[in-house]
């Protein structure tokens, strides 16, 4: 038997009987048969060493044994700003239009752990994402939503718990059960040292929240992503490819051996361990790239911690790029965004985020977000893409940089392991971002690296014309929301929860039911991060 006969009757048929293929047969436009998959003939010692089959070890071909032919990935795209009212209209909108599973973009405030009526939240209110201070605002951003249809991303780091304790809480007071509840939270607070600055609390009880989450999903929401690790912000702050694979791997394997070092089963929560990518400009390269981070994550889980093929599976969000967007000719990034997008497809997604074409001027009008999703739309229904897996597998090209990024990336890796691993590796990380992110610019600038409007094809535009949001009214009304849940709720039974959190945090039990508890009370979100800064401090960045 053929290696890929048998991978087709040990692999494929039991899968299609669980899920099966989304139509009977898959042709071209002129009529032409499209196969599953696509190998060298006979297969071969490398094939099944490098490459094996899809939802095989290593999984370099891809996670699941029919990829997009038994679903498609899941459509998310990341929205969130002023208002809870006014984003829960945007995720109506969205899902009225084909969106498949909600992101939600959170302030600075919120991101930093303090209510919109703080001192330190002055005209942040709202400006970046969704402002979220208590359990009232998280039943207003999910009104008339479904929370056991909808799978929910949460784009939140230090706060991460708190956000989660209030999303739990909500379902509960549904009635919804908790294994019922899909989503992930991102919970990745090492890349917020590392490259993007919303921490709060010092390094250690940051990653102790970290595994206080993993702990409760794992026995509480079974369904829920207690992490997705994210290469998208180092990417975003100048990594190459290379780096972006390479520290996000650096971070995870540091989240592994915590929660192993606190006596998690390996088989019960690596499974629910979740990533996120960028998707920039270089086609080949971000095709191969995501083809490499699936085996090397596979090689490292199965070599470090002989973890079973559920836990070796890489399971990525991508998010197209952010820092590719020019605000000069917007519409360009419509092509940039779609090629982009093209790229994650192409490398095997579970689901994905498409730029809108004019974010690099303001906030995404309701059009250009249309545009944004039907986008992927089109990459779905039109493109044929999706209809065999792993379509450039077996390219001399992109197997060949798939295994140079591999090789790199796990040399950075190493490194990190010299220095202590990640946690004890922050500067060395800002440092070698920096360098990319500086070389890259100057390369820019001196013109070695064309960008299309900025430095090459340029022509003289009017200036953009961006109506500016009433961001200072939005934020009266937050403070206002705030100071009816003060009037109104049980203070003695808030300070009490309130003292729970305290208490917890300065011992070993897990914060996640006080948490709940106290959000369930009225406790906001900045008088719960003002009870952990009290016990553990703040962070202080590293020495020079």
């Amino acid at each position: 038997m053929s290696g890929r006969a048998r991978w087709e009757s040990e692999t494929v048929r039991p899968f299609l009987e669980r899920q099966p293929e989304l139509q009977p047969e898959f042709r071209t436009a002129s009529g032409i048969g499209v196969d599953r998959l696509y190998v060298p003939d006979g297969g071969g010692v490398e094939h099944d060493r490098d490459l094996g089959y899809p939802g095989e070890f290593p999984f370099t071909r891809g996670i699941y044994p029919t990829m997009y032919r038994g679903r498609l990935w899941t459509m998310r795209q990341y929205a969130g700003f002023g208002t809870a009212a006014e984003t829960n209209r945007r995720y109506h909108y969205l899902l009225d239009h084909g969106q498949t599973g909600l992101s939600v973009a959170f302030d600075l405030p919120t991101q930093m752990g303090y209510d919109a009526d703080a001192a330190m939240a002055a005209g942040e209110v709202g400006r970046v994402g969704v402002a979220i201070s208590s359990l009232d605002d998280m039943r207003t951003l999910f009104d008339g939503i479904p929370l056991e249809d909808v799978s929910v991303s949460m784009t939140i780091n230090s706060t991460a718990a708190i956000l989660l304790a209030f999303y739990v809480a909500l379902a509960d007071e549904r009635g919804v059960p908790r294994d019922r509840l899909a989503g992930t939270i991102q919970n990745d607070v090492l890349k917020e040292y590392i490259a993007r600055g919303t921490y709060i609390y010092p390094v250690e009880p940051s990653l102790r929240l970290v595994t206080d989450t993993f702990a409760f999903c794992a026995d509480e929401v079974p369904r829920w992503n207690p992490i997705s690790i994210s290469g998208y912000h180092i990417r975003e702050a100048g990594s190459t490819a290379v780096q972006e694979i390479a520290f996000t791997f650096a971070n995870a394997l540091e989240y592994v051996a915590r929660a192993r070092a606190v006596g998690l089963d390996l088989e019960r929560f690596a499974p629910r361990l979740s990533f996120f990518f960028a998707a920039h400009n270089q086609l080949f390269e971000e095709v191969a790239k995501f083809r490499a981070a699936r085996r090397l994550w596979a090689r490292l889980m199965r070599e470090r911690f002989g973890a079973s093929d559920d836990a070796c599976r890489l399971r990525f969000h991508t998010q197209t790029g952010g820092v590719t967007l020019t605000a000069q000719q917007p519409l360009n990034n419509v092509v940039r965004v779609t090629m982009q997008a093209l790229s994650a497809v192409l490398g095997g997604t579970q689901s994905l985020h498409t730029n809108a074409y004019d974010e690099a001027l303001a906030l995404p009008t309701e059009e250009s977000v249309r545009l944004a999703l039907r986008t992927q739309q089109v990459l779905a229904t039109e493109s044929g893409i999706t209809e065999t897996i792993d379509p450039l597998g077996g390219s001399w090209f992109v197997e060949s940089l798939t295994s140079q990024l591999e090789a790199a990336a796990l040399a950075l890796i190493e490194r990190v392991d010299d220095l202590g691993g990640a946690a004890r590796s922050i500067a060395f990380f800002q440092d070698e971002i920096h360098q990319a992110a500086y070389a890259h610019q100057r390369a820019v600038e001196a013109d070695e690296i064309g960008v299309v409007g900025v430095n090459r094809f340029q022509v003289v535009e009017p200036a953009a014309r961006i109506e500016a949001a009433a961001f200072g009214e939005l934020e009266t009304q937050q403070r206002a929301r705030l100071a009816d849940l003060r009037g109104r709720r049980d203070e003695a039974l808030t300070e009490s929860t309130l003292e729970g959190v305290r208490q917890a945090a300065r011992g070993p039990e897990n914060l996640m039911p006080p948490l709940i508890e106290a959000v369930r009370a009225g406790a906001t979100l900045g008088e719960i991060s003002d009870v952990l800064r009290a016990e553990w401090g703040v962070y202080r960045g590293v020495a020079a």
